[in-house]
């Protein structure tokens, strides 16, 4: 791909998290027609190779004890099942139009490299990479276990399983996924999809540590779609699951490659910072495919860039909250009265700063419930919302108060003890409360406003004012937007400073490390 064509696709959507698959009247045409043969046919044949499945994922760990499923199968359970689930697993993509898939390079040796580490994430349908890398062992959420047919292949493939809404099962999963990287071949090899998420394809969004955080040799693996429509992808906004699936199902095929990159060994400094070696990889494989390494990244269920180690959300929930409450027809003294109730309300300390959506459609006077719902549901995962969030976050986009006068009243709110200055902790949940976010790595902004001394809201004033990153920050997101106007600020290329003794050149090549 030339350079030209890389820079139009960057462009194509304001973000990686956006995909929307464009027809042209014909192909919709056709799309139809031969949807309407092909779909009925693949699920059909692709729901009978799953149910074929089920029962023998089901008995390879049959009459097995806990202690002996916590190890690796062995013996005639895996060379009698292996190849048979193997087979199947590919049945089902060949019946869903996946009739080829071109490999390039080698998979190396387990004990070359412990783990696959495969992008872009760009759909479930990736999960065919599977196959020809013989089923190597995953990472999923324990929620998944619970699901028909997926939570026997999760079972078959003892697959390490996390809770993302248990600190302690996760704790457990990094200390079982550094055992069994570490296990020197006793583990079979495990894959990987770094990204953590779905997305467009156009950039590689930034790494999660979990499969570098044991420091071993780890395996590039790219995977590319080289097809006229690009019918595969599913993301936050967009295209649809059920989308994806009709208009791949209608294709006469679909071409998947896999590339295996050179085995990349890690320096010293990369072993000891996994965050750093994710860094490292990433633009690595973000050469090779020929698009940029961001830091974009999706924190729960926000897609979000990182600068000076805030989170800044790509859409903005106090922006769609204003549109919103626009929409269903609140003038703008309703919402700076809606908002002087909030504050009271925090302030006050009596009835706490978390309200139920019944509580928020009562403070903005709605008369319809159903637009509090909706804001709840861009600031939390039920039907909640903590009123210093919503409340800091919208009165920063309005011309109802200066950003000195609300950041003291951020400043007063949060200084818990009424002391003059904030801890680390209080710093993050003034900050979350300011972007409408939680922010949990705000300790390079506390070290700089506090200049090793107590942080003081005049201090704090001064660096996210002055300071040229967190005044982007300020500009971006803190300030007055006229109305139909997005806060969006776009991140630059991963480029972060290298500790492994270089840094990158001006372009864009990675310091010297050891490939195999």
């Amino acid at each position: 791909m030339e350079k030209g064509e890389r820079l139009a696709a960057t462009q194509e959507f304001p973000h990686p998290f956006i995909y929307q698959l464009k027809l042209t009247r014909a192909q919709k045409i056709r799309g139809v027609l031969l949807g309407s043969i092909l779909v009925p046919l693949r699920i059909t044949l692709a729901v009978l190779f799953f149910l074929i499945i089920w029962p023998i994922a089901r008995l390879r760990l049959a009459g097995l004890s806990k202690e002996e499923r916590a190890r690796p199968v062995t013996g005639w359970r895996r060379w009698f099942f292996h190849p048979i689930v193997l087979l199947l697993s590919r049945a089902v993509f060949f019946s869903m139009g996946f009739l080829w898939v071109k490999v390039k390079g080698r998979r190396a040796e387990l004990k070359d490299a412990p783990v696959l580490v495969v992008a872009p994430h760009s759909s479930f349908l990736d999960m065919l990479v599977l196959c020809p890398a013989q089923l190597a062992t995953v990472v999923s959420r324990s929620e998944n276990k619970s699901l028909p047919v997926i939570g026997a292949l999760l079972e078959f493939n003892q697959a390490v399983l996390v809770s993302r809404k248990d600190p302690e099962s996760r704790k457990k999963a990094v200390t079982e996924l550094i055992e069994r990287l570490t296990s020197n071949g006793y583990w079979p090899q495990m894959l990987m999809f770094p990204e953590g998420t779905t997305t467009n394809g156009r950039t590689l969004i930034k790494f999660k540590p979990g499969a570098f955080l044991a420091g071993v040799p780890v395996q590039p693996v790219l995977l590319r779609y080289p097809n006229k429509l690009d019918t595969v992808r599913w993301t936050y906004k967009g295209t649809s699951w059920m989308e994806a699936v009709w208009h791949t199902a209608s294709q006469f095929y679909t071409n998947m490659t896999i590339e295996y990159l050179p085995v990349y060994v890690p320096s010293e400094a990369e072993k000891q910072d996994p965050n750093l070696y994710a860094d490292n990889v990433q633009r690595h494989m973000a050469k090779a495919l020929g698009v940029p390494a961001t830091d974009y990244v999706m924190e729960g269920r926000v897609p979000v860039s990182k600068l000076g180690g805030l989170c800044l959300p790509l859409v903005s929930p106090a922006w769609e909250t204003l549109s919103l409450l626009r929409k269903n027809g609140l003038e703008e003294h309703e919402i700076k009265a809606g908002l002087a109730k909030m504050i009271d309300r925090c302030l006050s300390g009596g009835q706490g700063t978390k309200a139920s959506a019944d509580e928020l459609a009562s403070i903005l006077s709605l008369k319809d419930k159903r637009p509090a719902v909706s804001i709840c549901a861009l600031y939390s995962k039920d039907e909640t919302v903590d009123l210093r969030q919503l409340y800091f976050s919208v009165a920063a986009l309005t011309d109802f108060t200066h950003f000195k006068d609300l950041l003291h009243s951020a400043f007063t709110l949060f200084d818990h003890e009424g002391k003059g200055s904030l801890s680390a902790e209080e710093l993050s949940g003034l900050m979350g409360a300011l972007l409408g976010i939680p922010q949990h790595n705000t300790g390079a902004l506390y070290a700089e406003a506090s200049g090793q001394g107590q942080l003081t809201e005049e201090k704090l004033l001064r660096v996210l004012t002055t300071h040229p990153t967190y005044q982007r920050v300020v500009n971006a997101y803190l300030q007055p937007k006229e109305p139909g106007s997005q806060p969006l600020l776009a991140p630059a290329a991963n480029g972060k400073a290298v500790k492994n003794g270089s840094t990158p050149s001006t372009n864009g090549s990675l310091p010297h490390h050891k490939l195999e």
